[in-house]
């Protein structure tokens, strides 16, 4: 990975209905990232959050989707900002907000790679589109605007599209998925690695297939988008969607070292971090270890 890190909060709260999630990266910062990277040999170059516009909270019935004017004007900022850090030579690390920053973390960050991978770390497929989604919230159709399909205000963030393609997508710890994205998941031939799998095979082989797979595919990089919802709520509980039978903080960590032993990590974003639902900062600090793992951090 790269030693300089440039970091992004997304103080973006608009693609979802529970409040709180704005404040994720404050949350992240105060459980002492900068000085847990920096320990780590990183040179940290903390830009600050973009500025995210206090839309209504409105529902457009001509759409299905919520405040999708201004989720896109956020991300389009969003994608702004990572395009001219990953030109000055920075490793984008973006803080959330809620998972629709996916919008425009991959936005910005595809344009740079001609065969982009991607390992979506999450409990929802998040591809979920207008017509699917049981509740017009826009952080469950990240991943399948980036594929092109949806919305155009969510598809053409950044003046294109796609930005990633379905058999360069990963998602590890799927265990609630909306009949909509199990059509498309069978449609497109998305690898998911559910609940079920990491059970049966454990975090080590579905890691190393994972990591097999996306090089199979020649990827020129590797996008982490990893929602602190795939944990266990035990583990991560200031989320907010939490769904039982998650991903313990251990086989988490696990797989974070597996990626860094691996070198494959181009850009990543922590997002879902709600400490107004949160215990004591638990899940912020959770997350804060994770990106230790995710950079190198070893016990001896």
């Amino acid at each position: 990975m790269k030693k300089k890190i440039s970091i992004l909060g997304v103080p973006m709260d608009l693609g979802q209905m529970r409040r709180g999630v704005d404040m994720g990266p404050s949350a992240i910062r105060y459980a002492g990232v900068v000085e847990r990277l920096e320990s780590l040999g990183y040179d940290i170059d903390d830009q600050g959050n973009i500025e995210i516009d206090q839309a209504e909270r409105v529902h457009n019935p001509d759409t299905n989707l919520r405040n999708l004017k201004a989720v896109a004007d956020g991300n389009e900022r969003l994608a702004a900002k990572i395009h001219d850090i990953i030109d000055g030579d920075s490793f984008p690390l973006i803080f959330g907000g809620d998972h629709s920053i996916a919008l425009g973390t991959l936005a910005g960050v595809s344009k740079h790679y001609n065969n982009l991978g991607v390992i979506w770390y999450d409990a929802h497929g998040d591809l979920n589109t207008a017509d699917t989604s049981p509740s017009g919230n826009i952080h469950g159709m990240p991943l399948a605007a980036s594929l092109g399909i949806g919305h155009e205000a969510l598809t053409n963030i950044g003046g294109y599209t796609p930005k990633v393609k379905p058999e360069n997508i990963v998602i590890i710890g799927a265990r609630s998925l909306d009949e909509g994205e199990r059509v498309l998941i069978k449609e497109k031939g998305i690898k998911v690695y559910t609940m079920h799998e990491i059970d049966r095979l454990g975090m080590t082989k579905v890691m190393e297939e994972a990591m097999a797979y996306l090089k199979d595919r020649q990827v020129d990089g590797v996008h982490l988008s990893l929602d602190l919802d795939g944990l266990d709520p035990n583990d991560a509980p200031g989320v907010g969607t939490p769904v039982i039978g998650g991903i313990s903080y251990r086989e988490s960590h696990l797989a974070m070292e597996m990626l860094a032993e691996a070198g494959v990590i181009t850009s990543a974003e922590f997002v879902e971090v709600n400490p107004i639902l949160d215990e004591k900062n638990k899940t912020a600090s959770v997350a804060v270890a994770l990106m230790g793992s995710l950079f190198g951090e070893k016990l001896l």
